[in-house]
């Protein structure tokens, strides 16, 4: 499939491209392919990353040959941050005037695309709930990098603002999201780049969502537009595994790149240090062990790779 191309006029229907990234979750995946075969409003194109997958997955896709797709298949696990980099490359690449991510565990609304595409908004958000019903969108209402003394720069999401869906206005601002159900347009990727694949897995979406808005452009969370998260989230209390590493160091980065004063640059050194001093109480060995090695790695992604420049062109390598 190519030359979708972007539509021209606003009576025009606007093509989509839905971009997936798949690791050794094909059962997972199945859900979400069997969600997007069911959408009111069918994706013209869906882009499936498959990060060197050893299990079934590439039996799952096979079996959706209905669907419009176009499967990447990496030779290595370049995690979720090099799969978007590539499927977003790849889908700018096919002319449509959108581009929706998700990750491999969630499944969307029947109606959750056509939803989204009621908003004209460049930067689009679904809103997450838990297999119950209850809302777990995670995404930030602000995201402190201003104040050198929070810790934490997430310091209000939607399920912490809100007690549930219907609390929720129409669309909510936000200043951080997470890849999954995140309606991107055109012209955002056009002006800011792609997603930074250098982070492997966590901020990636952080660190795009943060250019996004600092090239003027809105973010925002759909109320009406349900996705539904398979899994919990269990990630916070693992900064002792080789995960935490990523956790640290590409926090440390979107500090590093985007604090808004040197002393909010300054933090992951603190956040350093106060690890190591307590890593006798809390944590251990292995995570103080992580946070030396984020800081030194997160030293040399100060500035962003050429490809994911603000202005650079989308399609180049």
């Amino acid at each position: 499939m190519s030359g979708l191309g972007p539509s021209t006029g606003s009576g025009h229907r606007e093509s989509v491209a839905v971009v997936i990234v798949t690791y050794n979750r094909a059962d997972l995946l199945e859900l979400t392919l069997t969600g997007l075969a069911a959408q009111t409003r069918r994706p013209d194109a869906v882009v499936v990353v498959d990060n060197a997958s050893t299990d079934h997955t590439a039996a799952v896709l096979a079996q959706h040959s209905a669907l419009p797709l176009e499967v990447l298949r990496s030779t290595e696990n370049t995690g979720g941050a090099g799969g978007f980099h590539q499927g977003m490359r790849h889908a700018h690449g096919l002319g449509v005037d959108r581009i929706w991510l998700m990750d491999d565990d969630v499944v969307p609304a029947p109606d959750c695309l056509e939803v989204l595409l009621g908003h004209d908004t460049p930067c689009l958000a679904a809103i997450r709930e838990d297999r119950a019903g209850r809302l777990v969108e995670k995404a930030a209402l602000r995201f402190d990098l201003a104040n050198p003394l929070r810790i934490r720069p997430k310091t209000a999401s939607v399920d912490s603002a809100y007690p549930d869906r219907a609390a929720l206005p129409e669309t909510v601002p936000l200043e951080n999201v997470a890849f999954e159900g995140f309606l991107v347009k055109r012209e955002v990727v056009d002006a800011i780049g792609l997603p930074d694949p250098t982070f492997f897995i966590f901020y990636d979406d952080v660190d795009f969502v943060i250019r996004a808005r600092r090239a003027g452009f809105d973010v925002r969370g759909v109320r009406d537009a349900v996705m539904v998260r398979q899994l919990d989230f269990d990630q916070q209390h693992a900064l002792d595994t080789w995960k935490g590493f990523y956790m640290f160091r590409n926090l440390f980065v979107v500090h590093f790149r985007y604090g808004e004063n040197p002393l909010v640059r300054a933090k992951p050194w603190l956040i350093t240090l106060m690890v190591v001093l307590l890593s006798p109480l809390r944590g251990g060995r292995r995570e103080a062990s992580n946070v030396m090695k984020a800081i030194r790695s997160a030293r040399g992604m100060r500035q962003l790779p050429g490809v994911a420049k603000a202005g650079s062109r989308a399609t180049a390598d």
